[in-house]
């Protein structure tokens, strides 16, 4: 699964691809920056870590039973159903105002519980798309990105360098009639339930020995794999951490910076990143069939504003 991170640098355009397979957007952020301290003749920062010892299962392995819900072994998984062209995977890049997401992580929130800025969105953006359906019993799937570093980490370990993958990916599934019906507190409700199941060291202990009684099968995300029954699904992975104002080869600061997810299936990728305005608004790139993309235009244009040269002044 290619990746692509591009940046606009002082009337420059820099990319890079890398293979999911092999590094995490975490890796690459640890990457671009090296890189861009390199060019300034700068020491590296985060030195990269190689130490997978630090992902040997347990002994004997202990599996939980959940994980089954959310991975299963390649060969066992349905073969994507055929492309519509006219209803093909496409995608645009979008800014949100920072006033906007700040709107929409107050309506998720009540009672003294406030959302995260990332669940907040991907509620909206989950009962955004059940919006287009007409059969109201077809499931709409959301994955959530979750980084085990922080949950893995310790006083003695530390994982912040380390370079690869330390990913999970845990996902929720609701009918288009229950997404239509519910609030936006009670979708982001579910969404944190989603996000606060996988952000346990213990689920990724039982993950990394899920991995480690099947190898060497490969294996993936359910969520990866729409069934041809689904109304939509999609997976939001948080690039808030892209360190895009860091980033500077030698002809000065960014101006733009965004992923480009093109894998293949028929499940939708959205990844929110800060803009490198550094005043709060997002850049947010999304890989969405063409029909969910019209809808959240049309639905929500103070949200979804397409990005153009007018963002960046450079008209």
């Amino acid at each position: 699964m290619p990746q692509v991170t591009e940046l606009k640098c002082g009337g420059l355009f820099i990319g890079c691809t890398f293979d999911h397979r092999v590094a995490d957007a975490h890796s690459a952020n640890m990457f671009l920056t090296a890189w861009a301290e390199i060019a300034r003749a700068k020491p590296i920062t985060h030195v990269p870590s190689f130490r997978r010892s630090l992902f040997n299962p347990r002994r004997p392995p202990q599996p939980h039973k959940s994980i089954d819900k959310l991975y299963a072994p390649l060969l066992s998984m349905p073969s994507p159903p055929s492309a519509d062209e006219d209803d093909h995977l496409t995608s645009r890049i979008y800014y949100v105002k920072s006033d906007e997401i700040d709107r929409l992580q107050s309506q998720a929130s009540y009672n003294g519980t406030k959302r995260s800025k990332i669940e907040s969105f991907s509620a909206f953006l989950w009962k955004s798309l059940a919006a287009a359906g007409d059969d109201r019993s077809k499931p709409v799937k959301l994955g959530i990105v979750v980084d085990g570093r922080t949950r893995l980490s310790s006083r003695t370990t530390t994982l912040d360098c380390y370079f690869g993958n330390v990913l999970s990916v845990p996902y929720v599934e609701a009918s288009v009639g229950e997404l239509q019906t519910t609030s936006l507190t009670g979708v982001a409700d579910m969404v944190h339930e989603c996000v606060a199941m996988a952000s346990t060291a213990e689920h990724f202990l039982a993950l990394i020995d899920w991995v480690e009684v099947r190898r060497p099968k490969p294996a993936v995300v359910k969520v990866y794999c729409k069934d041809e029954n689904d109304e939509a699904a999609v997976v939001v992975s948080s690039g808030q951490r892209f360190p895009v104002q860091e980033i500077d080869f030698g002809w000065g600061r960014p101006e733009f910076g965004s992923y480009h997810f093109p894998w293949g299936g028929e499940t939708g990728y959205v990844m929110p990143m800060p803009s490198a305005s550094g005043n709060g608004d997002w850049i947010v790139y999304m890989h969405l069939k063409k029909r969910h993309l019209d809808l959240v235009e049309a639905r929500a244009p103070h949200v979804f504003r397409p990005f153009n040269c007018e963002y960046l002044n450079l008209d």
